[in-house]
């Protein structure tokens, strides 16, 4: 395969990917900041939102404070935030249609869809109504194209650097996420347990699809460190840390089958899978679980730099 043809499989996962993230965070957003001050408390949630999508340095390079009229257009609508929504599309679209012979019809047909259908909404929803429909087919738009891809892609090396992009996105996002929940969306002086601790982290499992899926495994009340098991070390759980590397060390290690010959992208991404598979929750909490994911976040951008000087360059 064309190095160009694997790079553009690999980021149109990313970006589309990043949409639906996008879409979760301002939708999680929107619904905690309807909920009376007593259990949001009085953090500004639309800051925290900017901070989770990890671009607050150009936003308030572009807007004073962050509201949601200003925090909804630049994530989602902004032609000059090269991350939101709509450019995660256009982008996604312009890859694919690079690479449209190594796509299946299905998957052209939704990534393509998805950007006629991207024109009509030229300006922000007026109303939160016409906004939460909007990022609701965001989100359908992004399980429809990654079932499709699941659906009918031959598993070749074309899926494989599909579902690597897919991965390294997914992961970043999750830790991410995490980060933003500890030190930005939980005051201070607010105690665990609390109606404000309850309705944050359920607002965070819903941004990854989780909150069911957390009373199935653990059958308790939320509490940190049982999410935070639940998103860094479960791999059962198809967002966590784990099971990302379970899939990347998995696609990586079947690209190095085909192509016979191992490089640095197998061996971080088995050494972080290994690192991952020896901790438990008591160790990251002891060494501090900020610093657990800033270092993850970089090992994760490292992979990604190895995978594209590997194969994309």
């Amino acid at each position: 395969m064309l190095s160009r043809t694997a790079d553009n499989l690999y980021w149109v996962a990313r970006y589309v990917e990043r949409a639906d993230y996008l879409a979760r965070i301002l939708e999680v957003t929107m619904r905690l900041t309807a909920l009376p001050l007593a259990y949001v408390g009085s953090t500004n949630e639309w800051e925290s939102a900017v901070a989770t999508a990890g671009c607050s340095r150009s936003f308030h390079a572009a807007y004073p404070e962050a509201t949601e009229e200003s925090v909804k257009e630049f994530l989602a609508f902004s032609a000059d935030n090269p991350s939101s929504i709509r450019n995660c599309i256009e982008l996604a679209r312009t890859n694919a249609r690079g690479v449209r012979t190594a796509l299946t019809s299905e998957m052209w047909d939704v990534i393509n869809g998805a950007w006629l259908e991207l024109k009509r909404f030229n300006n922000a929803p007026g109303s939160r109504e016409e906004t939460l429909r909007f990022l609701r087919w965001v989100q359908e738009i992004s399980l429809r194209f990654d079932g499709s891809a699941y659906r009918t892609m031959l598993r070749t090396d074309a899926y494989w650097f599909f579902r690597l992009g897919c991965n390294i996105e997914r992961a970043d996002n999750t830790a991410r996420i995490l980060d933003t929940k500890y030190h930005l969306l939980l005051p201070e002086d607010t105690h665990i347990g609390g109606p404000l601790d309850y309705y944050q982290w359920a607002a965070i499992l819903r941004s990854v699809a989780a909150l069911t899926s957390y009373h199935w495994v653990y059958r308790e009340s939320l509490k940190p460190w049982l999410i935070a098991d639940l998103l860094i070390l479960n791999p059962k759980m198809p967002r966590s840390l784990a099971s990302c590397y379970d899939n990347l060390l998995r696609y990586c290690d079947a690209i190095a089958e085909s192509y016979g010959r191992q490089g640095a992208s197998q061996r971080k991404a088995r050494g972080i899978r290994t690192r991952l598979s020896n901790l438990k929750m008591e160790e990251i909490f002891q060494s501090g679980l900020h610093e657990f994911i800033t270092e993850f976040i970089s090992d994760n951008n490292e992979l990604g730099g190895s995978i594209s000087r590997q194969y994309l360059m």
